[in-house]
């Protein structure tokens, strides 16, 4: 299971057993959006090579409201 904990600057990562921190930066360039826009979903598939993804993607502007 993956765990992401969104925030201003990043998110955070837990990916089977491995903490680590994608920045703001890397996920706008990884994904060619600005951060605000980025999905949770987006998020995952950079994380994740086949994410078994459930729900509606939230971007992470609402996220962080």
């Amino acid at each position: 299971m993956t765990v992401l904990s969104f925030d201003e600057q990043g998110v955070d990562v837990i990916y089977e057993g491995h903490e680590f921190r994608l920045e703001k930066s890397l996920i706008e360039d990884a994904i060619g959006k600005s951060y605000p826009d980025v999905t949770d979903h987006e998020v995952l598939k950079i994380v994740e090579t086949e994410p078994s993804l459930s729900g509606e993607p939230q971007r992470i502007g609402q996220l962080l409201d």
